[in-house]
């Protein structure tokens, strides 16, 4: 799914880029070219990151929520 219009930037580009390191937002935006243009996509950006970021699930998050 296109997540930038602007920039042509899928949710896969996205996840590519945390799993190759890019852990904020302006990581994210560096490595995509996502976020550059009007700033539509940015909550879809931080969504994204959120879910992939590897750390930024903890462990009392994991456990509160089961």
């Amino acid at each position: 799914m296109i997540i930038c219009h602007c920039e042509v930037v899928t949710d896969g580009a996205v996840v590519e880029s945390i799993n190759g390191g890019a852990r904020t937002l302006a990581n994210v935006c560096k490595s995509t070219g996502a976020g550059r243009g009007c700033g539509a996509c940015v909550f879809s950006l931080k969504r994204l990151l959120c879910e992939h970021e590897p750390s930024s699930a903890s462990p009392e998050v994991e456990v509160a929520a089961s």
